[in-house]
């Protein structure tokens, strides 16, 4: 057997060893603790929030939703209203996006970025807990939401002021009189599509589509509905069947029966060029 003396230097190494020991599991143990705590919560079906109730929208439709847009890597994706966070970690997990969500509930909030840190996109999924109306979210290039149509019709004027070509999409309510691009239908769900249309209302020149010169392209616009008149050769005709397709004018026809598919070399307002082929 080997003895130390009480104050050897040895000794009191190895009394400091044994405190840090006791510390560490100590720690361990109360960290455990918190980790069981946080994770008792559990979100009830129709529970009240701020606005609207919290109802998760299913797995299928998140992920025709999220087709439909074409989301991918290059993509940052914003959910108004994130509840547990599946639509960002959808987002991220099977498309590849980097996402985050805004949620005013602070349990679900939490519950949301621990969602994500369990399905292995936590360095990809950022959930805020705050309020919708009051976060920025005009750099993302996809929306989606799952609020009620009232909220929608409240929300439109930031979203059609955000870049052209973003894509939004919300689940079973719609956005009023701007029609979607698409219905998404699940089994028991719909959700809707909408591209961000361009502003493009007003007089526009065009070249390339007649050798002898210029045309003259006035343009009223409805959302991504376009109307107005083309005057080519002294000419003028209605415009029919035009839309816009973000940042693009994709298709248009005149009343005589001439179409085009294709785009003018040039489309331009003033200093202002939509388009240069």
């Amino acid at each position: 057997m080997i003895y130390f003396y009480k104050n050897s230097h040895l000794c009191r190494l190895l009394r400091a060893l044994r405190l840090s020991l006791c510390l560490g599991v100590a720690i361990a143990g109360l960290q455990a603790c918190s980790v069981l705590q946080t994770e008792t919560y559990a979100p009830k079906r129709g529970q009240m929030g701020k606005d609207v109730m919290w109802l998760p929208t299913s797995d299928d439709l998140v992920f025709k939703l999220l087709e439909a847009a074409e989301v991918g890597p290059n993509d940052e994706l914003v959910d108004l209203g994130a509840g547990d966070g599946k639509i960002p970690i959808a987002a991220a997990r099977q498309f590849g996006a980097k996402a985050w969500g805004i949620e005013y509930n602070k349990d679900l909030a939490a519950l949301a970025q621990r969602n994500a840190q369990r399905a292995g996109v936590g360095d990809r999924v950022r959930i805020v807990h705050g309020d919708i109306f009051q976060e920025d979210f005009s750099k993302a290039t996809v929306v989606t939401m799952y609020l009620l149509e009232e909220l929608n019709a409240q929300l439109r004027p930031s979203i059609l002021a955000m870049k052209p070509g973003t894509r939004v999409l919300s689940n079973t309510f719609s956005m009023g009189d701007w029609e979607p691009d698409q219905v998404i239908r699940v089994t028991n769900g719909t959700g809707y599509f909408w591209t961000v249309p361009a502003n493009v209302a007003g007089l526009w020149t065009l070249s390339g589509l007649d050798e002898k010169g210029n045309a003259t392209l006035k343009l009223d616009q409805n959302f991504q509905r376009l109307g107005g008149t083309l005057t080519l050769q002294g000419k003028t005709q209605n415009l029919l069947g035009a839309r816009m397709e973000g940042a693009y004018q994709r298709r248009w026809a005149t009343e005589g029966g001439q179409s085009s598919c294709e785009r003018p070399s040039s489309f331009w307002r003033g200093d202002r060029a939509l388009w240069h082929g």
